[in-house]
């Protein structure tokens, strides 16, 4: 029996007696028993009231394939092959797997999974990825043009993911260079593009990773400081499903725009939210100080010394001076 199945049962909130579920699964009640206790295994927090059965003690927010295609509009879900899954080591990685599959080459693929066992982000750091918490979605995409008109890409798809974070009422957020998303200076979302190569008919084909914090309160072996949109607007109710389809929308429409217009049409809307203007900063492994002067044409970021000479910096890590 699918565990999810069973959650979902109980997700009205009521007490659902062991014979009661039984009887709808056509299951026993000791596999029910079984199925209950590996779902407390792995975090669902369910209460068993002695005499009457079970029900959830917080609600748990399931993705759901249909869901999610039914808040794409404009029938944007039949363009796509959506996967939904329960575990996977990455999304991302999913995504090239299926990138080798007979009639996978082309086309956009996308892929959620409610628990990540091996995310990754950038520089190969770990990415958490509790069940159940978060938002892991990852796509499949052909872009136009080869790989030197890629310039600004990975700032394209913040400003994606910070404009569908924003359309629930969050506020504005802000975007550090190059690929994260952050709210009052935490880390709530980010990014990591991986490319698979160039095709004959002149597209390049990506995997564009996205991670966001969503209902998590708390984090072990995280270095930095971190917040999620239950931190960020704990009234609001959110829905991973929502949000999904949300993202997806804006994700896709964003690579159009890109491959019709370029960069251009999205400088302003990333230099809106750009968390290290006028800011001390140190590039990787202290090579540059100076201070955050946005970004240029190309999407690199521009660091000025003391001497007020600008440096374009296009690949790396930039990050705030501590010692300022």
């Amino acid at each position: 029996m699918n565990l999810k199945v069973l959650v979902e049962l109980l997700s009205d909130g009521q007490v659902h007696s062991g014979e009661s579920l039984a009887q709808r699964l056509g299951i026993s009640r000791t596999a029910i028993w079984k199925q209950l206790r590996k779902a407390q295994e792995q975090g669902v927090e369910i209460e068993t009231i002695r005499g009457k059965g079970y029900r959830l003690q917080s609600p748990v927010d399931l993705l759901d394939h249909d869901r999610i295609c039914a808040g794409l509009g404009d029938g944007l879900a039949q363009q796509l092959r959506l996967m939904v899954l329960d575990e996977v080591d990455s999304t991302n990685a999913e995504i090239m797997r299926q990138r080798r599959l007979p009639g996978q080459a082309t086309g956009t693929l996308v892929c959620l999974a409610d628990c990540q066992t091996a995310g990754r982000g950038r520089r190969g750091r770990a990415w958490q990825s509790p069940k159940g918490e978060n938002l892991y979605i990852s796509f499949g995409l052909g872009i136009r043009g080869g790989f030197s008109e890629l310039d600004g890409l990975s700032l394209v798809f913040g400003v994606a993911l910070a404009e569908a974070i924003e359309s629930f009422g969050t506020g504005p957020l802000q975007l550090k260079w190059p690929n994260d998303v952050y709210h009052n200076g935490s880390k709530l979302g980010g990014i990591l593009i991986e490319l698979l190569g160039e095709l004959e008919e002149g597209f390049i084909q990506v995997v564009i990773g996205i991670g966001v914090n969503v209902h998590m309160h708390e984090a072990s072996d995280v270095d930095q400081a971190w917040t999620s949109l239950a931190r960020v607007a704990p009234e609001q109710e959110w829905s991973r499903n929502a949000l999904a389809a949300e993202l997806v929308t804006r994700v896709l429409a964003a690579s159009e725009a890109f491959q019709a217009e370029g960069f251009g049409r999205f400088h302003e809307r990333w230099s809106d939210r750009d968390l290290f203007r006028g800011r001390s900063l140190v590039t990787t492994q202290g090579q540059l100080v100076g201070t955050g002067c946005g970004i240029d044409q190309d999407g690199s970021y521009l660091v000025e010394d003391d001497a007020g000479n600008r440096s374009p910096i296009r690949a790396g890590e930039i990050s705030l001076r501590i010692d300022a």
